[in-house]
């Protein structure tokens, strides 16, 4: 600008932004200043100036920078917002500032990178100077070194991180810049003053000059550490303690030490793997040493690097492996071992997989006696110990204790005493130490002395690390001389670091309640195996069992031994030709059996006998049927044999199908299975059934079995042996084989389990369908107790088959996981698929990990060998390829189930790296991985993952996510665990570290998981573990420990003992996370108490496990998700198909408030699984109503994901609970949000396109069901949108629906306009498919019926061929419409508005009628609430047409002659009596009422009908029966649920006090006083419990206050004795309501009410005054109440209060009252909550509508100027309103507008409510210019809505009910407004039928539309209402005679009105008559 006095008058911060420097320049000075005034460090001024700050120091004038610079400075040390521009500040500092030449200039810039580091922002600048030393510009470089020099001098090495510091200070020593070089060789003395030696190693590789300048300069540093000098904003009180310290002198040690830095941490990771030779491998095998050699050799230069990159050592490792195990060179060995040392110390924990593949050969190789080779050895074994924990290596170190080699011994012993110096107590617990004690005492009593002196070390060394109480158990047996020995051992042991030992600790450990005296280690293998036929006489015991052996060879001999024992008629007769003769052999020899000695009996021979032909082929049943028998005793009383069994075996399963000698062959077989094992019999019969091609025989075979094994038991049953053919059987063509299949894996199921199934999954959905139903039913029976088990005698005899025997009659417990047959597929793990799986090419690597699932899938259940794949896998893990990740997780979860418990081995290998992934920054990832985690965890138990220091390893990670994560397991985990290894105090530090992490949600989780580790670490531990801790941290953390202290856990009780031995360590294994679905069986005896607890323990841990809520209530969890979406932080659910994010979006969702079983059953693979989680909401709905509410929307998106699945079955339980769910929401009178509402209806509507009829059916019900609980308006858009879709059915049944819509609620529903919408359903009648023209027709006429003719000019302009199918279609509903009769047209739309499935009509339905019969009558005074509703549209109840004459239609036809509909027959005799309004009296009850007297809600629902009854007496007698009720506590609660009923009841008998019992002079008085006192009782009762009280709904309160305060101000109460006490407990009673109800409804009731009386014109002050001060004594509570009070709820009612009383109209008011307290209940809500207020106005859709957001606003002074214009545009509105007289031309635009809207068919109603609200405002404006020219139709319609409207504003209609009447007959309701229609109305329309028949010739003379509302109802008497009407007809008596006289003459008026109707009942009737006879 040309002229400095224009920027002079800018604002500071517009100066700071100009063009002219000078300006800039004036900013920057002027902000300085400011800055400096301002003292608040959190002043909204700041704020201003948050961008700007860059500019400040970027400047490109040099004299204006400095000042910038000075400003900045000032800023950052002042403003709280000032962490905010770190990184844009310091980036402009870096390259702008360190660049200038002048001095001062990078002065300023390093103090403000200073002033950064002390406001927290450490890490932000050290990452920018790093950058800047990328930088060209030299001058850059030096200053960034120079201020990191500074910052590490002020502020130590605790706050700026040296690790990325010394990894780039070698390269700044090769800069060819020498002051680069000087600077760097300051920052290196600067760096060495803090961590010392550490610092050498990364520096080896300088130049040696520069190296040696270094060496010189840290000579000449003080010994003494140096201290932190300049502290950040957290450590104060540091920095008080160090200006008292320099006060004091400073030359005390104030205890602060430099924390020592590992050289390890700082060294650069080397990757040496590319570096191999590219022939190492080659080389290494070559058959000459010196190839070997040199291989080698290039290997350990490269291992000579101290830190090594991680990665896929394997093959390097397996190599060296190699050359150790097998290469007779002995130096190669050693080089091999110097190698591996290498390898262990540069990779140090991640060697630690590989450490399990070498150990064992390096111990054996120490029989090696060269000392080179021994050396190298241990130093290798050494490294690797430091790589991995003891207890992995214990197995392999255990393995070598027992070698014959001394020296192997002894060099193990040596390795255990140097591994034990390295441990401490946590590490080495007693299930470590105990077998290595075991070992080395059997070591100490060794021949060789090396050998013994070695053990002793390794004990004395063990005893001095944990503590000789903790040794001496295992130290029981040893002599005292020995235990000196040890003891002098320990005394001369030197641990590093000059750590302490135990001392006679372990106090920390339980002491054992008695020593067990020491066992000799159990051998490692018995004697070898003999094979079969190997001396086989060894194993039998006696002659009969020699014999036995023999004649299995020598069949020939049988005979001999038979007819030594048999008689000789008996062997003779066994083949005869005669079947007599062969049953009377059979008799002897059963006889001989039966009477045989059981050690002479040769049962081989006797069986070979019976097999002698005919043998099992006899074709005569009674002959087999006992053969078959004697086989049967032959296995009961004889030592049977396996040999024997095959020989008759084959013969019994052949007859086991045949009808007479089945049960005999099964009563052998039985039998045989006790002699052989049932295991063994089982599966011979199995395979010779099966061999067999009869269907019959097979099913017997299965049934046979099925029952065996619950005699039996299930112990030693091969179950893969079976699979086969039972997956045959299912196969079967015959059913009966099938069925028998089905029923043995049903019994299968009892015993083992949801595992069986996996053996099934492969089968076809129909048959699996039927598996799931037989295991559906077995699910929760306990198998049967054993009854029958196998005889000892034959496990003995068959001592060939010893082992496998053993297994068959087992008795101790079992894993059923165990009894699964594994496969071993480390065969199938070959080179190339390992290859594969590590190859560069991600589609190769694909490939290998698609090809071990498939091989995983394939075997089902595999072994722990898997050969390579653990180290490919875990190479995966860390992919690069997210989509890989996943998928290697998902072969982790297979591994998991395929492998079952033998997955622990792989746990530190293979399990770690999966926590590993939890720090990905992929939600879907981690998810993967966490779920994998958990399948592990399931297999393994938590003890593996806990010892050893690999997760605190994993904590150490600074990734938020990856701690987060594993806290967050690590709380979940911990609590359901007995005990915890040791090693979980290695995670305290990290635990620290993360409750001081910068992320809040790693805080949070640490805080979580506190409790959890104190539960099983202690207090006291934890506590002391606090001393390590900074100062700064430590105060905080002790507080927090205090607090988990208070909230810690108790631990699980533990589970009760079954029995000793394996039974007992199964049970107490069982906690830490073994399969929940395995169990244990045990044969025999064992197995009758495990069948009888173990499953009902199973069954009952599930139970508990479902026990609980399945959802949870979390406040406001639905409004902040709602508000998430709005803000756009998550996914918007709106899709075409469902994506997986927004399935894991939902499951993130859906895991704060779902049960954790239910929500992985909803989303289980299996739809079965689903099904049954939907049962179970269904079950719950009803209980957990509230958290079904609170979690609705999530409710809903999972079952829009449910629209998209295929399965029907599913389905359909959808749909019937939503069916159940939308009943419940109608019922809790709940309204959809808008949010919920486009979450779901959108794929609801979808599904109305379904091509299954029971799917439409149960859609359009829900539809329906819908409307109640959200704007029948809203769901007509979502069906519009419908209409578009390219199914054909969805866009019929979308306008079929639109049809029903439009018929049930009016054209009001059409959205966003009549017009738009019947255009664009009309286009569909051109539509190509029959059904969706159809429809559309359907639709269409459905609106001709509704507003008529004009539904031309809704539809626009149709083709001719649309057009005339729709005149033809209107034509054909017109002469429908009079053909069915009215009980059927009723009949229907009652079916379209009930449900359609029977599941969703409850069992309540008599209660729930006789609610709604109340409902009914209730509504008349509901009608302002619902308009006020805005979520509600007004329903149309339908009127049968038997009850009134369908005028409109007969008004509506201009034609001369028509026909009239036939009128339906009533006796009309009884209307020749006079005229009365009939008083209203209790209906009589009907028979139908015994029935509902059976339950006790019903006979609640019929007393309280009773309340509202006419009679005073039965009104009296019902409020005594509750009050009874209500009096008694302990009976009240069946009054819930029955809350709002009664208090709808009781509201109308006042109101009918008021208005009828009052008024009738006929009534003694004292009766209504008693009346009231009998209802305020009940009232004072009800509200007495807080309980019932709060069940009161919004409307209910608001009407019932209503009703009260009319009491209260009812002048005629002053004139009754008594009255004045009445009025007094009304008032009591209101304060009693006011306290009970629940604070909410209470609030929102009173503030409409408020509302609708300062909207009645005629409403009394005292009465809005009444609602005022309710409201002011709620707000005094508010304090009190605010916490249980729905803000959302109240915001919204005072948001449509303004809406209707803007400010403006508010003060036109003739009191201000209501504005005070509408403010003062705003700024009282504003004063408790604070600014959170502003997040409840959730419910609120169109903030803009009213002034509360502002309001508000202004209340928090936030934003002030946004109430200026609103203000403006309210008074603007207010302009209007204020003028009380307007100009005529004014009034005449106003009213034409009016009149014009009245003509309008879509806004007559809202132009007639104009027109009376406008008539009541100017009462003497004259409508008559407006009428004169109208229709006689169109005024008469203009006063019968003016009537109505009338009626409706001052609450005058009322129902009535009469005795006899028939229920439908309650009432009276227009079809629009739910008003009574009253006989005038029906005069007005018989006047007009009349004239136009001619029987009426003279116009009306009608009174003034202003007469009709000026006038003002009052309340009167039934006798007064009696005289009026009766006044009202002779009037018009006479007027009509009058005018019949004057007009005879006149017969071209045909067509005119009659003035009023005829004299009396008789002409009326008459007239009636001749209507129809015309017509006709």
């Amino acid at each position: 600008m040309g002229d400095d006095s224009e920027w002079m008058k800018l604002p500071v911060d517009q100066k700071c932004e100009h063009k002219v420097w000078k300006a800039r320049l004036n900013g920057y000075e002027e902000a300085l200043k400011l800055f400096q005034r301002i003292s608040d460090e959190r002043s909204p001024e700041w704020g201003k100036y948050l961008g700007l700050i860059k500019k400040f120091v970027t400047e490109s004038n040099a004299v204006a920078q400095l000042k910038g610079l000075e400003a900045a400075l000032v800023f950052i040390e002042n403003a709280h917002v000032a962490g905010k521009t770190t990184g844009e500040v310091m980036s402009g500092v870096v390259t702008k500032v360190f660049n200038q030449p002048k001095a001062r200039a990078k002065e300023l810039g390093m103090d403000i990178c200073l002033m950064y580091i002390e406001i927290e922002k450490a890490e932000v600048v050290q990452d920018e100077l790093l950058k800047g030393l990328d930088n060209k510009n030299p001058k850059i470089v030096v200053a960034c070194i120079e201020t990191l020099r500074k910052a590490l001098s002020e502020f130590g090495s605790k706050i700026v991180t040296l690790k990325p510091v010394v990894k780039i200070l070698s390269k700044q020593f090769e800069s060819r810049e020498k002051a680069v070089r000087e600077e760097a060789k300051l920052l290196a003395v600067e760096i060495y003053k803090w961590i010392r030696d550490a610092l050498r190693p990364p520096l080896q590789g300088i130049n040696s000059v520069q190296l040696k300048e270094l060496e010189e300069e840290w000579v000449k540093l003080p010994s003494s550490p140096p201290k932190q000098t300049r502290f950040l904003r957290s450590q104060q009180d540091l920095k008080a303690k160090f200006e008292q310290h320099q006060a004091q002198g400073g030359d005390q040690s104030d205890g602060e030490t430099v924390a020592t830095v590992d050289p390890y941490e700082l060294l650069e990771a080397v990757e040496i793997l590319s570096k191999l030779p590219k022939d190492f491998y080659d080389k290494i095998e070559a058959k000459k040493w010196q190839e070997r050699k040199e291989a080698l050799e290039a290997v350990e230069v490269l291992t000579k690097n101290l830190k090594l990159e991680s990665g896929e050592y394997g093959d390097l490792v397996r190599a060296l492996k190699k050359v150790i195990g097998k290469d007779a060179n002995v130096m190669l060995v050693s080089l091999a071992a110097k190698c591996l040392a290498g390898l262990a110390t540069g990779l140090r924990k991640k060697f630690g997989t590989y450490a399990g593949l070498v150990v064992s050969t390096i111990l054996e190789k120490f029989k090696e006696k060269k000392p080179q080779v021994v050396q190298a050895l241990q130093e290798a074994i050494d490294a690797i110990f430091l790589t991995t924990t003891l207890q992995n290596l214990s197995e392999d170190i255990l393995a070598v204790m027992d070698n014959k080699n001394p020296s192997i011994k002894q060099q193990a012993s040596l390795f255990l005493a140097r591994s034990f110096r390295h441990c401490i107590q946590a590490t080495l617990p007693k299930s470590v130490l105990k077998p290595f004690c075991a070992a080395l005492i059997k070591q100490v009593n060794d021949s060789a002395p090396e050998v013994r002196d070695a053990a002793f070390e390794a004990l004395g060394t063990a005893m001095k690390v944990v503590g000789e109480k903790a040794v001496n158990p295992f130290l029981a047996d040893l002599d005292k001389l020995k235990l000196d020995r040890i003891k002098e051992s320990a005394d001369k042991v030197e641990l590093p670091g000059g750590k302490k030992g135990a001392g006679g600790g372990g106090a920390e450990k339980k002491p054992a309640a008695k020593a067990p005296p020491a066992e000799a280690p159990p051998k490692s293998s018995g004697p070898p195996k003999k094979s079969q036929h190997a001396a086989p006489l060894l194993y039998y015991r006696d002659a009969t069992c020699l014999v036995e052996y023999v004649l299995s060879f020598q069949a020939e001999a049988c005979e001999d031994l038979a007819a030594g024992v048999l008689p000789a008629s008996c062997l003779q007769q066994l083949d005869s030709a005669n079947w007599k003769e062969r049953l009377a052999s059979m008799e002897e020899f059963q006889r001989a059996v039966e009477t045989m000695d059981k050690t002479a009996m040769p049962c081989q021979a006797l069986v070979r006998m019976l097999a002698k032909k005919p043998g099992f082929k006899e074709t005569n049943f009674q002959v087999m049927q006992l053969k078959l028998h004697v086989v049967a005793l032959i296995a009961q009383r004889g030592q049977f044999s396996k040999t024997s069994a095959s020989v008759v075996l084959d013969g019994l399963v052949d007859k086991v199908g045949d009808v007479k000698c089945g049960g005999n062959a099964k009563e052998g077989m039985t039998a045989i299975g006790e002699a052989c094992s049932l295991p063994w019999t089982a599966e011979q019969v199995m395979s010779m059934a099966f061999a067999q091609k009869n269907p019959k025989n097979q099913a017997e075979t299965l049934n046979w079995l099925a029952n065996a094994m619950k005699e039996f038991g299930f112990a030693g049953i091969n179950v893969k042996a079976f699979i086969s053919n039972v997956k045959t059987a299912l196969g079967a063509t015959n059913p009966g084989v099938r069925t028998a299949a089905i029923t043995l894996l049903g019994v299968m199921y009892l015993y083992m389990g949801a595992p069986l199934r996996m053996f099934f999954e492969d089968e076809k959905p129909a048959l699996l369908a039927q598996i799931d139903t037989e295991f559906e039913k077995m699910k929760g029976q306990s198998p049967p107790a054993p009854s029958k088990s196998t005889k000892k005698a034959a496990a003995e005899e068959e001592a060939d088959d010893g082992e496998e025997q053993d297994e068959d009659g087992g008795g101790g417990g079992q894993d059923i996981m165990d009894l699964l047959p594994r496969t071993d597929i480390s065969d199938k793990i070959t080179d190339d698929l390992v290859s594969k799986i590590s190859d560069k090419n991600w589609k190769i690597r694909k490939e290998g990990l698609d090809e071990a699932a498939a091989i995983i899938s394939e075997a089902k259940f595999i072994t722990a060998n898997i050969g390579e794949l653990p180290l490919a896998l875990k190479g995966r893990l860390s992919d690069s390829n997210k989509i890989l990740v996943q998928q290697t997780l998902t072969i982790l979860q297979q591994l998991a189930t395929a492998m079952g418990p033998g997955l622990k081995q792989h746990v530190k290998s293979l399990g770690m790296p999966i926590i590993t992934v939890l720090g990905d920054s992929k939600t879907n990832v981690r998810t993967a991985a966490m779920t994998t985690l958990q399948a592990w965890v399931e297999q393994t138990g938590m003890k593996d993952w806990l010892e050893g220091d690999d997760l605190s390893e994993e904590l150490k990670r600074e990734n938020p996510f990856q701690r987060q994560e594993l806290l967050g397991w690590l709380a979940e985990k911990l609590p359901t665990l007995r005990t915890a290894p040791g090693d979980l105090m290695l995670c305290i530090p990290q635990l620290y570290a993360c409750l001081e992490d910068r992320n809040g949600d790693v805080r949070k989780k640490a805080q979580d998981a506190l409790p959890m580790f104190m539960m099983h670490l202690g207090y006291d531990k934890m506590n002391k573990a606090t001393g390590k801790l900074k100062p700064t941290s430590k105060d905080p953390v002790v507080a927090m420990l205090e607090k988990a202290r208070a909230v810690m856990p108790a631990k699980p009780a533990a589970p009760a003992k079954a029995g000793g031995g394996k039974g007992s360590s199964e049970t107490s294994r069982a906690p830490s996370g073994c399969k929940p679905e395995a169990k244990k069986v045990r044969g025999g005896v064992a197995a009758k108490k495990v069948a009888a607890k173990k499953p009902a323990g199973k069954t009952l841990k599930d139970d508990e496990d479902k026990s609980g809520p399945i959802f949870t209530l979390i406040p406001n969890a639905k409004e902040q998700r709602i508000k998430e979406e709005k803000q756009l932080k998550i996914l918007k659910w709106n899709f075409m198909t469902p994506r997986d994010e927004y399935v894991e979006q939902l499951k993130t969702q859906m895991s704060t408030c779902f049960a954790k079983w239910l929500q992985d059953e909803l989303f289980h693979f299996d739809f079965q699984r689903q099904v049954k989680a939907i049962g179970v909401m269904i079950d719950r709905l009803e209980s957990e109503s509230e958290a079904t509410i609170g979690c609705l929307d999530l409710i809903l998106k999972w079952f829009t994901l449910r629209f998209f699945d295929t399965n029907t079955t599913v389905l359909m339980k959808v749909l019937e609970y939503l069916k159940l769910l939308f009943a419940m929401l109608n019922r809790e009178n709940y309204h959809f949000t808008e949010y919920e509402a486009n979450s779901f209806v959108p794929y609801l509507i979808l599904k109305v396109g379904e091509s299954k009829d029971v799917v439409r059916k149960d859609v359009r019900a829900i539809l329906t069901m819908l409307c109640k609980v959200y704007p029948a308006s809203k769901v007509f858009t979502f069906l519009m949108e419908g209409t578009k879709s390219k199914n054909s059915k969805q866009r019929a049944e979308c306008l079929e629906e639109l049809g029903c819509l439009i018929e049930g609620y009016g054209m009001n529903v059409c959205q966003p306009t009549p017009t738009k919408s019947l255009k664009e359903i009309a286009v569909h009648i051109g539509d190509r498919d029959t059904s969706v023209r159809n429809a559309a027709l359907n639709t269409v006429v459905s609106v001709y019926n509704t507003c008529g003719e004009q539904v031309y000019k809704l539809i626009g302009n149709l083709s001719e061929k649309d057009m005339s199918m729709l005149e033809e279609r209107i034509k054909r509903s017109a002469k429908k419409a009079s053909a069915p009769p009215p009980k059927q047209v009723a009949s229907e739309r009652t079916r379209r508005e009930q449900p359609t499935n029977p599941n969703a009509t409850f069992l309540r339905k008599p209660a729930q009628d006789d609610l709604n019969k109340l409902k009914i009558m209730y509504r008349t005074y509901r009608i302002q609430a619902r308009q006020n509703a805005h979520h509600s549209e007004p329903s149309h109840p339908f009127i049968p047409k038997e009850f009134q004459l369908d005028l409109d239609m007969i008004e509506t036809d201009q034609s001369g002659v028509c026909e009239l509909p036939d009128l339906v027959q009533h006796e009309l005799d009884e209307l020749d009596e006079p005229i009365n309004l009939p008083e209203p009296k209790l209906r009589a009850v009907s028979p139908h009422f015994d029935e509902l007297h059976n339950s006790t809600a019903s006979t609640i629902n019929f007393v309280i009908s009773q309340v509202a009854s006419g009679d005073i007496n039965t009104s009296i007698q019902a409020l005594a029966q509750i009050d009874e009720v209500l009096r008694q506590e302990d009976k009240a609660e069946v009054m819930s649920g029955h809350i709002d009923q009664f208090l709808i009841a009781t509201l109308m008998q006042l109101r009918l006090i008021y208005s009828t019992h009052m008024a009738d002079d006929r009534l003694d008085k004292r009766e209504i006083i008693k009346l009231y006192c009998c209802i305020i009782g009940n009232l004072l009762s009800l509200f007495a419990m807080e309980v019932l009280a709060r069940e009161a709904s919004v409307g209910v309160l608001k009407d019932l206050l209503h009703g009260l305060f009319t009491l209260m101000l009812d002048g005629r109460m002053e004139d009754i004795e008594d009255g004045q006490q009445v009025v007094r407990s009304v008032n009591m009673l209101v304060i009693r309501i006011l306290e009970k109800s629940d604070q909410t409804n209470i609030i929102s009731a009173l503030l409409v009410l408020l509302q609708d009386s300062l909207i009645t014109t005629a409403g009394s002050p005292l009465f809005s005054g009444a609602v005022i001060k309710c409201l002011w004594r709620l707000i005094r509570f508010l304090p009190e109440n605010i916490n249980s009070l729905n803000l959302d709820r109240i915001l919204l009612d005072v948001h449509n209060f303004m809406k209707v009383f803007p400010k403006e109209k508010l003060k036109q008011l003739n009191s201000d009252m209501p504005h005070r307290t509408l403010k003062t209940l705003l700024h009282t809500l504003c004063r408790l909550t604070g600014v959170k207020i502003m997040d409840h106005l959730s419910m609120i859709e169109n903030r803009n509508e009213s002034e509360l957001e502002a309001h508000l606003r202004r209340t928090f002074k936030h934003s002030a100027h946004l109430s200026g214009g609103k203000n403006d545009r309210g008074n603007e509105k207010g302009g209007l309103r204020t003028d009380d007289r307007l100009s005529k031309a004014k009034v005449s635009d106003i009213l034409t507008e009016i009149f014009k809207k009245i003509g309008s068919k879509e806004n007559t109603k809202e132009g007639l409510t104009e027109l009376y609200e406008y008539k009541q405002k100017y009462s003497d404006a004259d409508l008559e210019p407006f009428l004169k020219n109208t229709s006689q139709f169109f005024q008469s319609y203009v006063e019968r809505g003016l009537r109505i409207i009338e009626s409706e504003r001052e609450g005058k209609a009322r129902i009535q009910s009469s005795a006899g009447e028939h229920p439908k007959m309650l009432s009276v309701i227009s079809n629009s407004n739910y008003e009574e229609v009253k006989p005038a109305v029906y005069y007005e329309r018989l006047k007009i039928l009349r004239q136009r028949q001619g029987l009426e010739n003279t116009p009306q003379q009608r009174p003034a539309i202003s007469s009709l509302l000026t006038s003002k109802p009052s309340v009167a008497s039934s006798t007064d209402m009696l005289h009026s009407k009766l006044s009202q007809l002779k009037e018009s008596r006479e007027h009509y005679q009058q005018e019949h006289n004057t007009h005879s003459h006149s017969p071209t008026q045909t067509h005119t009105r009659s003035a009023l109707p005829a004299t009396n009942l008789d002409d009326l009737k008459k007239r009636l008559e001749r209507i129809k006879n015309n017509r006709q």
